[in-house]
């Protein structure tokens, strides 16, 4: 009758051995009398020494880091080779690890997932783990809340500053280098962290306080290190939160709040929104970076008072609104997110499009009774929406072949504009308008052939505009002179000589 393969994996602890459990130095010692195979992560930790001055012997994976050039790489090595040693031998088969087995020791993780599959049983011995030294040496109470992370692995979107927080796997400068960029990212560069080595190592232990811009600076990095970031309630530090913005905007929709804001609706601020967007847009014509920033987190509020409101009667948070927006660009991106290609733009246009269609399947609408003109919000700016009706207009074919047709047709509307100028019916000024307006559609038709956005063009000759009228004021200021004093054909000298000196950006 066969016996079951057996591994079992015991945390070697901090490095004191008085704080080595009893259980596993009695595991550490059976291997020596049971002939079990005794293997260990790395042979660089202090209890090393105790097994040596016992004479237990043990094999190591060390040789496995210089083998591998990924830690994964390391570590799917070492579960593999456990898991095969533990079929082949007919004893147990004992796995030693730096600290607690189930606290940031990944080999542990793959041995538990594989270990059912190859018929193996597993069995994990605690060991004193880095994070309770840490609570110690740092001197901070966990029930205050505290996070545990990776920084082989971190991402600024899981820190939270008004936790504690505590970075393991700081093995080597280039790590602690890259942990200081991603940190950057959240902290003040002045922020106060602490990198602690061989915590509770009599002899080794260090605990060396820096500005978080040295953290690479410090010596002495290694397999027992970790660095602790206090939590802050510092505004400079919980500004640079999503949560800080969403707690502020629900304050001043709050009755304690403003008096302003708890007065707005959606009809109120619908305006603003508009007026917001504009700003934005004028930063860019500008290429005033410092401004967009300014701008764009004012077009920004407008978004969270909109969320706010409707959270307030329950119908959907600022964190529905961000979820439903990143599925959407998930979905709508297969080419980036599954396993679609789109080797340009006009194919990612079409994936686009193609998803919009199957999303509108689902929720029972029939394209086929749409109008290919459907999806054109009813508000947008004038020349912007004729644009984006030509353009779905084109989509089907209903089209001018080429420019020279366009122009043909403009030459044409400007015709009719002119008889209707001069007509002397009842509906002239109705004619008026409805020809002017087709003189506009036939520009608009004319820059999409030329493909320029005809909202740049006009914004365009607005600035070239004002910058051209403003230098003619300054001359008139120049001279002493008003408006009312200059003659037509004198402003026309000056706004020729505008054209010359001033340069559009």
């Amino acid at each position: 009758m066969s016996t079951q393969a057996h591994i079992t994996v015991v945390g070697l602890g901090t490095g004191d051995e008085d704080q080595l459990t009893l259980g596993v130095w009695k595991k550490l010692q059976s291997a020596a009398k049971s002939q079990a195979a005794l293997y260990l992560r790395t042979e660089d930790h202090p209890m090393v020494r105790m097994l040596d001055s016992n004479q237990i012997p043990y094999q190591t994976f060390d040789a496995n880091y210089v083998a591998h050039q990924s830690f994964e790489g390391v570590y799917e090595s070492i579960a593999e080779a456990l898991i095969q040693s533990a079929k082949d031998s007919s004893t147990e088969v004992i796995y030693a690890v730096p600290g607690h087995p189930m606290v940031a020791e990944y080999t542990v993780q793959l041995l538990e997932q594989r270990c059912p599959e190859e018929g193996i049983s597993l069995q994990v011995m605690g060991g004193e783990s880095f994070l309770d030294q840490a609570f110690l040496r740092f001197g901070f109470d966990p029930i205050d809340g505290f996070q545990l992370l990776d920084a082989t692995s971190l991402s600024r979107y899981a820190l939270n500053p008004q936790m504690h927080t505590i970075i393991g796997q700081v093995y080597d400068t280039y790590t602690a280098s890259d942990l200081k960029i991603s940190l950057m990212d959240t902290y003040p560069d002045e922020y106060r962290v602490v990198v602690g080595h061989s915590l509770g190592v009599a002899g080794a232990e260090q605990v060396i306080e820096v500005p978080l811009h040295e953290l690479d600076h410090v010596k002495g990095y290694g397999n027992l290190s970790l660095v602790w970031v206090p939590k802050s309630e510092e505004d400079e530090v919980r500004y640079r939160t999503f949560g800080r913005l969403h707690e502020i905007v629900q304050i001043l929709r709050s009755p304690e709040g403003c008096p302003w804001d708890r007065e707005q609706t959606h009809a109120s601020l619908r305006k603003n929104l508009i007026e917001e967007a504009y700003e934005v847009l004028e930063t860019i014509d500008e290429d005033d970076p410092e401004h967009m920033c300014e701008e764009l987190g004012d077009l920004l509020l407008q978004v969270m008072l909109h969320a706010q409101m409707e959270e307030e009667i329950g119908t959907f948070t600022v964190y529905d609104v961000i979820a439903t927006l990143n599925e959407k660009l998930i979905r709508r991106h297969p080419h980036v997110f599954g396993n679609n290609k789109a080797e340009d733009a006009d194919e990612a246009l079409v994936n686009w499009n193609a998803m919009k269609a199957e999303e509108k399947r689902k929720k029972g609408i029939d394209v086929t009774k749409q109008s290919v003109l459907d999806g054109i919000p009813r508000e947008l700016p004038g020349l912007m929406k004729a644009l984006k009706l030509q353009k779905k207009a084109a989509t089907v074919g209903f089209d001018w072949s080429e420019l020279r047709e366009v122009l043909a047709k403009l030459d044409e509307e400007l015709v009719e504009l002119r008889e209707a100028i001069d007509s002397k019916s009842e509906e002239a000024a109705q004619d008026r308008l409805e020809e002017l307006g087709d003189v506009l559609f036939s520009i608009v038709n004319v820059a999409r052939f030329l493909k320029i956005d005809p909202e740049e063009a006009i914004a365009h000759t607005n600035r070239k505009f004002i910058q051209r009228f403003s230098y003619m004021e300054d001359q008139l200021r120049l001279k002493g002179l008003s408006f009312e004093q200059t003659g037509l054909s004198e402003m026309e000298n000056y706004w020729q000589e505008a054209k010359k000196v001033t340069k559009l950006r």
